[in-house]
C-alpha cells in the first residue's frame, strides 16, 4: 500500500471532489506500486502553472508520487467508470491502466485531475496488465504539450516515470508511467454509464457536479441540463474546427474520448498529416476509416447525439419532447462547426472580412492541395512567407488565378497587407510534430538519448515563431513504400 506523503514542501494541494459522487462512479483502489522507478521527463513549466515547486519533484518522495508509490495527502486515489461506442459499438468500460489521484487546486483556485496512466491494473482492466510502454507515454507528452502550445484545449503531461519493468506487447517494452493533467476526466462516456446502468438521480448527480465543475454560470440557468448540452456542443465544434485548421488527426474519437470540458484527451494513435488528403487514416485499426480527417467534423457531431441520448431524462419529463429538444440542438452543432472551421481558414489566408465567395475559393485551394499532393502545414507556411517554391501546386495554372483572388480579395479590405500577413503567421503554424521526427525523437529516448526529444520539444514550444532554427523541422520525411501507421492500446 503507498504511503502518504506531506504535500506542504513540493505545494501539493489535493482535494477529490469527484470521490463524493455515489460510489457506482467509481472504484476506490492504490496504484500498483514499482520498484526501481526513475524519472524519465519532467515539465517544469506545468509544474510551476500548477503551484507545484519543479526542484522540490525531482526528490525522491515526490518521484514516487509520480510512480504510484507514494500518495501526496488529500489524495484520494480512484479509477473512474464509464462507457463508450467504440468503433460504433457500445461496451462498458473504465479506467483500465489509470487511477486518478485527485485534483490539484492551484495557486489562483483552479482545479486540475491529476491521473497516473499506467499505474496498474484496476476492476475495469478486462484482458489488460494495467500497465503502459515507454515509448507511447513520451509520444503523449510530446504531442499533449505540442498541442498546448498550438493553442488548442488539451490534457497534458506532468511526467514520464520509467518503471524499471517490462511490458509485454508484440515485443518486450520497458514500461512507463504517464503523469496526465486534465481539467477533468468527465467524458461523454461517462454520461452513457450512468444512462443505461444507474437511476436517473444519479445521471443527476453527475450532470449536477459537471455544471459546478466546468460550467458554474449554467447553475442558476431555467433549464441548466439544457445550457450544458448546448455548451458541451460549442466547445466540441469550436474544439474540431481547431483540430481540422493545423492538420490534426485523432485517431480514436470513441465517445469515451470526448471530454465535456473541451479538452484533447487520448494520444494513442493520433497524428498529424502531411500530404493533404481528406481521407487520411494512421491508425493501424481504423481499417474502414471511420476517423479519417474528413470525417472528425462528423463523428463529432454523432458522438455530441450520444451525449444528448443520455442526458434526455434531463432534458424533460416527457421522452417525446426531450427527443425534441435534443435533436433541435444537435442539428446546430453542423453550422456551429462550419462558422469556426471558416473563420479560421480566412485567417490562415489573411482574411478579416468576410464575402460570399469565400468559402468557396477557400475550397479550391484545398482542392488543388490534394490534387498536387502539397503538404497540408508547408503550403499555408509558404503564403504566409510570401514565397512559393517551384512545387507542381504552385506552378499550376489553377494557382495561379487562386493567388490572382486572393491578392484582390486581401486589397479590399480596410487593413493593410502587413496586417493581414501578421494574421496569417499567429493563424499558421511554421511547424508541427512532424510523424518521423516524433518517431526519431522516440527511438533515441527509448534506448537512453532524451536530448533528441528535448531539442523537439524546444522546437514545438513556439510554432509560430518561423525561427531559422525551425526550419530543419519542417522538412519532410524521405518517400516510402510503407504508410506511416499508429497503433492503439500501447
Amino acid at each position: 500500500m503507498s504511503n502518504i506523503i506531506d504535500q506542504g514542501k513540493a505545494g501539493w494541494n489535493f482535494d477529490n471532489s469527484y470521490s463524493r459522487l455515489p460510489d457506482t462512479f467509481f472504484s476506490r483502489l492504490m496504484p500498483t506500486p514499482i520498484r526501481a522507478p526513475k524519472l524519465t521527463i519532467l515539465n517544469k513549466q506545468l509544474a510551476e502553472t500548477l503551484g507545484l515547486k519543479a526542484e522540490e519533484l525531482l526528490n525522491e518522495e515526490n518521484l514516487f508520487v509520480f510512480a504510484g508509490n507514494e500518495t501526496p495527502e488529500g489524495a484520494e486515489p480512484l479509477a473512474q467508470a464509464y462507457a463508450g461506442h467504440q468503433f460504433g459499438h457500445f461496451t462498458m468500460l473504465g479506467d483500465g491502466r489509470a487511477v486518478l489521484l485527485g485534483e490539484q487546486i492551484t495557486p489562483n483556485g483552479e482545479r486540475f485531475d491529476i491521473q497516473l496512466k499506467g499505474s496498474g491494473r484496476t476492476p475495469y482492466s478486462r484482458g489488460g496488465d494495467g500497465r503502459a510502454a515507454l515509448g507511447p507515454m513520451l509520444r503523449e507528452y510530446i504531442i499533449s504539450e505540442a498541442m498546448h502550445a498550438l493553442g488548442i484545449p488539451t490534457t497534458r503531461s506532468l511526467a514520464v516515470v520509467n518503471t524499471g519493468e517490462v511490458v509485454l506487447r508484440e515485443n518486450a517494452l520497458p514500461g512507463a508511467i504517464l503523469t496526465r493533467v486534465a481539467a477533468s476526466h468527465i467524458r461523454v462516456g461517462t454520461f452513457q454509464y450512468a444512462a443505461n446502468w444507474r437511476p436517473v438521480a444519479e445521471l443527476r448527480n453527475l450532470a449536477d457536479y459537471t455544471i459546478k465543475r466546468h460550467y458554474p454560470d449554467l447553475e442558476n440557468h431555467e433549464n441548466s441540463y439544457l445550457a450544458l448540452l448546448q455548451e458541451v456542443i460549442k466547445r466540441q465544434a469550436s474544439l474540431i474546427a481547431k483540430w481540422q485548421l493545423i492538420g490534426f488527426i485523432h485517431g480514436v474519437m470513441n465517445t469515451d474520448n470526448m471530454t465535456i470540458s473541451g479538452e484533447t484527451i487520448d494520444y494513442g494513435p493520433c497524428a498529424f498529416m502531411d500530404t493533404y488528403d481528406p481521407e487520411t487514416v494512421f491508425s493501424s485499426i481504423d481499417r474502414h476509416g471511420r476517423y479519417a480527417y474528413g470525417n472528425q467534423p462528423i463523428i463529432g457531431g454523432w458522438n455530441l447525439a450520444r451525449f444528448a441520448e443520455a442526458i434526455l431524462p434531463l432534458l424533460h419529463e416527457n421522452e417525446e419532447e426531450a427527443v425534441k429538444i435534443a435533436q433541435d440542438e444537435i442539428s446546430k452543432y453542423t453550422n456551429l462547426f462550419k462558422a469556426n472551421w471558416l473563420s479560421g481558414m480566412r485567417a490562415k489566408i489573411g482574411l478579416f472580412n468576410e464575402e460570399k465567395e469565400d468559402e468557396t475559393q477557400i475550397e479550391n485551394l484545398l482542392d488543388m492541395m490534394k490534387q498536387h499532393k502539397a503538404d497540408f502545414t508547408n503550403t499555408f507556411k509558404a503564403l504566409t512567407v510570401n514565397k512559393m517554391e517551384d512545387t507542381s501546386l504552385f506552378i499550376s495554372e489553377e494557382f495561379v488565378q487562386w493567388q490572382k483572388w486572393w491578392r484582390e480579395r486581401l486589397e479590399r479590405q480596410d487593413e493593410s497587407m502587413e496586417r493581414s500577413f501578421e494574421l496569417m503567421r499567429n493563424s499558421n503554424p511554421a511547424v508541427i510534430p512532424r510523424n518521423h521526427r516524433v518517431e526519431e525523437a522516440l527511438e533515441a529516448a527509448v534506448n537512453g538519448d532524451l536530448t533528441v526529444m528535448e531539442q523537439l520539444l524546444n522546437v514545438l514550444s513556439n510554432p509560430f515563431d518561423y525561427t531559422p532554427e525551425q526550419e530543419e523541422y519542417c522538412k519532410l520525411p524521405a518517400p516510402s513504400n510503407h504508410p506511416y501507421q499508429t497503433f492503439c492500446g500501447t
